[in-house]
C-alpha cells in the first residue's frame, strides 16, 4: 500500500483517541509547542509497562491538574460585592486634585466588596468577626482603592504578629473547626 504521506484515522490502530489535524482544527501541542499526537496514553516501555517517567506530555497534564485549584484567600474569603458608580454631588476642587472630585455631577464607576475576616468560603455572617470592605474607583487618572476594617482598634501593632493572629482565628484545616488553644497561646 502506498502513502501519500498523510496521516488518516484508519492509519492508526486499536481504536485509541489520536489527535489527527486538518485545515479546520489546529495541531495539538504542549505549553513549549511540541506537537502533541495523543494525550490519552502514557509512554510505556512495553505494552503492559512500567510507564516511563520521561513522558512529559504525561507530567506537564499532570503538574495542570495539581495546579487547576485555586486555594481560597487566607483572610476575607467569604464576601458580596456590588458595582456602581459614585458621583460627586459638590466640587471639591478647593481641596483636592483627584479628578473624581472636580466637578459637580461628574461619575466615577466603582466595584464594592463587603467581607468577613476569618470566615471561610462556606461560612455564615452569624459569628462575630471583624468586617471588611474594598473600594475600587476607576477613575481617569488610574484605579484607586480604598480599604478598610470595621474594628475600633487594629489587633496588631506589629506586623510579624498578623500570620499568628490569622492563624489563632481561623478553622484548623486539619479538623474544620477553631482551636481553643492555638487562640488561647496567641491572646
Amino acid at each position: 500500500m502506498e502513502s501519500d504521506g498523510k496521516a488518516r484515522k484508519q492509519d492508526y490502530a486499536g481504536g485509541e483517541t489520536h489527535q489527527i489535524a486538518d485545515d479546520d482544527h489546529p495541531v495539538l501541542t504542549t505549553n513549549h509547542g511540541m506537537p502533541i499526537s495523543d494525550n490519552q496514553n502514557q509512554l510505556k516501555a512495553g505494552p503492559r509497562g512500567p510507564v516511563l517517567i520521561e513522558d512529559e506530555v504525561f507530567r506537564e497534564k499532570m503538574n495542570h491538574f495539581d495546579h487547576e485549584r485555586i486555594p481560597e484567600r487566607i483572610v476575607h474569603a467569604r464576601g458580596s460585592a456590588a458595582h456602581g458608580y459614585f458621583e460627586c454631588t459638590e466640587s471639591l476642587a478647593d481641596i483636592t486634585v483627584a479628578d473624581l472630585f472636580q466637578k459637580k455631577g461628574q461619575r466615577t464607576e466603582v466595584f464594592t466588596r463587603f467581607s468577613t475576616v476569618a470566615g471561610g468560603a462556606g461560612s455564615v455572617d452569624t459569628p462575630r468577626d471583624v468586617r471588611g470592605f474594598a473600594v475600587k474607583f476607576y477613575t481617569r487618572e488610574g484605579n484607586w482603592d480604598l480599604v478598610g476594617n470595621n474594628i475600633p482598634v487594629f489587633f496588631v501593632q506589629d506586623a510579624i504578629k498578623f500570620p499568628d493572629l490569622i492563624h489563632a482565628a481561623k478553622m484548623e484545616a486539619d479538623r474544620g473547626y477553631p482551636q481553643a488553644a492555638t487562640a488561647h497561646d496567641t491572646f
